[in-house]
């Protein structure tokens, strides 16, 4: 039996509303669960069994904590469902960076895919990708011509990645190259997985114009890996509230143009 898409979108709320909770204190009982979302304890059950499936939460005797931060932060399923209004903003500020008969390279980001779910409006286009979920965005859409990256399938990401993506990566030049990634502080941004780096670095490289799309829970963070400086982007957009000072302090340190998306 498919789901309602109210009971669908309703379900997907509260798997954020219990996630956002475990990651802030660590750890949640079922009770504590129950009376956060106000759904039944067989309701907090069977999210709690979904959750923890996915990999995004460690189910234990009456409660559930919080996996390492890779596994949430990676997981293409978890991000898809995270500040989704901010990432719709972040694309339309970043849709006026393309322009009809350009070519652009979009990382697996779901910011990125935001802003793939606007491109046919500004077709044609050439876009490449090692996205699925921005493949399945735009294989039907007349005006763009997809090139897709291939490589390992990574199930977690939901991309295609190691070394056959990063030769192909390494071999095409674009106009405009789109990416996000899990952390920045104000001169530098950071990933929690050496492979990601790589693919992400690629990516940044292969674009005459960069730009860089990071919702405000990413700044004024650190991963465990550098990614490159902030002012390796031409183009940082930000959304609110982000701390002033960080604000000016990248102004100051880089080059960049900071946009700060409505």
């Amino acid at each position: 039996m498919t789901t309602p898409p109210s009971s669908r979108g309703a379900r997907q709320q509260r798997h954020q509303l219990i996630v956002d909770h475990v990651l802030a204190r660590g750890d949640a009982t079922v009770a504590e669960l129950v009376e956060l979302t106000g759904v039944s304890l067989m309701t907090v059950h069977r999210d709690i069994a979904e959750l923890a499936d996915r990999g995004i939460l460690r189910k234990y005797h009456g409660g559930v904590s919080a996996q390492p931060s890779m596994v949430f932060e990676s997981s293409s399923d978890f991000r898809l469902h995270a500040h989704t209004d901010e990432k719709r903003a972040l694309a339309r500020a970043a849709l006026p960076f393309v322009a009809p008969g350009m070519s652009v390279m979009l990382d697996d980001s779901t910011s990125a895919l935001a802003l793939a779910r606007l491109l046919p409006e500004v077709g044609p286009l050439t876009v490449v990708t090692n996205y699925r979920q921005i493949t399945e965005e735009l294989r039907g859409a007349e005006g763009i011509r997809l090139i897709c990256v291939g490589g390992e399938y990574s199930r977690t990401h939901d991309s295609w990645i190691g070394l056959p993506a990063m030769d192909m990566i390494g071999g095409i030049s674009v106009d405009l190259s789109v990416l996000s990634t899990s952390a920045m502080t104000a001169g530098m941004t950071f990933h929690q997985e050496q492979e990601i780096v790589s693919i992400k670095r690629a990516t940044r490289q292969a674009g005459a114009t960069s730009v860089l799309l990071m919702d405000h829970s990413k700044v004024g963070r650190r991963a465990l890996h550098r990614l490159e400086g902030v002012d390796s982007f031409d183009h940082v957009l930000l959304t609110g509230p982000v701390d002033e000072e960080l604000v000016r302090e990248m102004r100051e340190l880089t080059d960049v143009r900071v946009i700060e998306a409505e």
